[in-house]
C-alpha cells in the first residue's frame, strides 16, 4: 500500500512536471496542445492544469490558452546554481557592461549544455537578445571555458576533433573565445569565477561585434570573473563567522 501510494504521488509529480515542461517549450497552448506535448491525457492535462491555476503556478487566458504563472517566476528568481552567485555578480556586470558596451552574462553547465544564470543587456541586444534562463549549447565561450576545467563526460557528447589542444590553450590563458561560433555577427569572450574552494563554478562571458582583435576585452572580462569571485569567498567567509 504505502509503495502503491509513493507510486502514485511520483507519477502525479512526474505529469505536473512533464506539463511544465511542455509550457515552456510553448510559451503558450491550449489542453489539447499541451497534452499531446506532455504526453498525458487530455482529462489529466485539463486537472492538473486547472489545480497548477489555482495555485498562481499557470495563468488561464483567452480561448483556454494556459502559460507560466507568476508564483513559477517568483520561484525560479530564488534558484542559484552556487550559493550567493546572484548578489555578487550584479555590481561586477554593470560595470563590465557600461566599461564594453558589450552585453553579459554569468553562465554555468546544466545538464550538458550553457545555461545564462544572469544577463545585463548591452549594444548587441537588439541582434541577440539573451536573458537568465536562456540555454545554449555546451560549446560557447563560457561552456568551453568550463568544460576545459572540468572532466568532460557523455553529457556534452562526441567532442570536436582539435578539443585537447584548444582546451589546453583555455588552461594557460585562463580565457576562452567564441569567434561568431553560436551566431553570425556576435562572438564572445569568457572567463572564469572562482568559487570558495578555488574551481570554476561559472564563467562571465561579453557578447561583442566581431570587428577587430577579440583580445581587447579579454582583461576587462578577466577583472569581472575576479571580482565576482572575490565576492563569493567574503561571502562565504562572512557566513562561517557568522556561524
Amino acid at each position: 500500500m504505502g509503495d502503491a501510494g509513493h507510486s502514485g504521488a511520483r507519477s502525479v509529480l512526474e505529469g505536473t512536471f512533464a506539463l511544465l515542461a511542455a509550457m515552456e517549450r510553448l510559451g503558450q497552448a491550449g489542453v489539447t496542445r499541451l497534452a499531446a506535448e506532455s504526453g498525458l491525457p487530455k482529462a489529466t492535462a485539463h486537472r492538473l492544469l486547472q489545480q497548477l491555476a489555482d495555485l498562481g503556478a499557470v495563468e488561464r487566458h483567452q480561448q483556454g490558452q494556459y502559460r507560466m504563472g507568476p508564483r513559477m517566476f517568483r520561484l525560479g528568481q530564488a534558484w542559484q546554481p552556487y550559493p550567493g552567485l546572484g548578489a555578487a555578480t550584479r555590481a561586477p556586470l554593470r560595470r563590465l557592461a557600461s566599461a564594453t558596451g558589450a552585453t553579459v552574462t554569468v553562465a554555468v553547465l546544466s545538464e550538458g549544455r550553457t545555461l545564462i544564470a544572469h544577463a545585463s543587456p548591452g549594444e548587441l541586444d537588439e541582434r541577440m537578445p539573451v536573458r537568465a534562463g536562456a540555454v545554449f549549447p555546451w560549446a560557447t565561450a563560457a561552456g568551453k571555458l568550463l568544460v576545459a576545467e572540468a572532466r568532460p563526460n557523455g553529457l556534452f557528447g562526441p567532442l570536436p576533433s582539435g578539443w585537447r589542444w584548444e582546451a589546453a590553450a583555455i588552461q594557460e590563458r585562463g580565457i576562452a573565445f567564441d569567434r561568431q561560433e553560436l551566431m553570425e555577427g556576435v562572438s564572445c569572450v569568457a572567463a572564469p569565477v572562482h568559487g570558495a574552494r578555488g574551481r570554476p563554478v561559472a564563467a562571465v562571458c561579453a557578447l561583442v561585434d566581431p570587428d577587430g582583435p577579440l583580445e581587447r576585452f579579454s582583461e576587462a572580462v578577466r577583472q569581472a570573473g575576479c571580482a565576482i569571485g572575490a565576492g563569493l569567498r567574503a561571502a562565504r567567509s562572512a557566513e562561517r563567522n557568522r556561524a
